[in-house]
């Protein structure tokens, strides 16, 4: 499929669970296109899809039919094994929930998914030093996550995300547990890894002030896409 320069390319998409004897349908038949270096937000109240959305764009979860590529390669497709080292190299994760390991500097934290990699000391030292800079915490490598504030755990949380370089960041609901203050500092973030680093940023949110920052809104209600 050809992706006319966009990272993603979502044709007929739709996402049905079964609960029991019933079956919910979480997405249906969406299409969608996001351009490389677009921040995009997600947006739509509990139990829209818009999550689901996310996951299978980020290879977390698969799709009952249609078809999701990124970076040209139809996710779905892949197996889990390929889908494991696919999303290692392409996709940096960003959640509610800072999931910092609380006995690890800020420094040891974002070297974590790097040593999972054939990478030096020496490379992995430059990249997690880059990724601090990035998030505008080059002065608390050393901290340990109980000396952080929340929203200098998040940005931790989002250079652990950014340090094998992915092209594609997702958020879901990443100011949930925050301040206004921090959140405004984590949404800062993530609007500069769009507009000055190349990222693409998907941002799943029920805040319209949050969504601000994106360059483009788009809603989800019952499983269907209202752009």
């Amino acid at each position: 499929m050809a992706t006319n320069g966009n990272i993603v390319t979502i044709r007929n998409l739709s996402k049905i669970y079964q609960q029991g004897e019933i079956n919910v349908t979480a997405l249906n038949n969406i299409s969608l296109d996001i351009a490389a270096r677009e921040f995009l937000a997600l947006m739509g109240p509990s139990g829209s899809g818009k999550s689901t959305l996310l996951h299978i764009i980020a290879g977390i979860d698969r799709p009952t039919s249609g078809e999701c590529h990124v970076q040209g390669i139809d996710v779905a497709r892949l197996n889990e094994s390929q889908l494991a080292d696919w999303r290692n190299h392409n996709v940096g994760f960003v959640f509610q929930t800072f999931n910092l390991i609380p006995v690890l500097t800020a420094y040891e934290n974002i070297e974590l998914p790097l040593l999972l990699t054939r990478l030096s000391r020496g490379e992995r030292r430059r990249q997690v030093e880059t990724a601090l800079e990035l998030v505008g915490l080059a002065d608390r490598a050393k901290h340990l996550p109980k000396q952080l504030s929340g929203g200098q755990e998040q940005r931790v949380a989002i250079a652990r995300a950014l340090v094998t370089d992915p092209a594609l960041v997702v958020a879901d609901e990443p100011t949930g547990n925050l301040d206004s203050h921090s959140a405004q500092e984590v949404l800062g973030v993530l609007q500069s890894l769009s507009r000055d680093a190349g990222k693409t940023v998907i941002l799943v949110t029920h805040d319209p002030k949050a969504a601000a920052f994106g360059t483009r809104t788009i809603h989800l209600e019952k499983g269907e896409l209202l752009e």
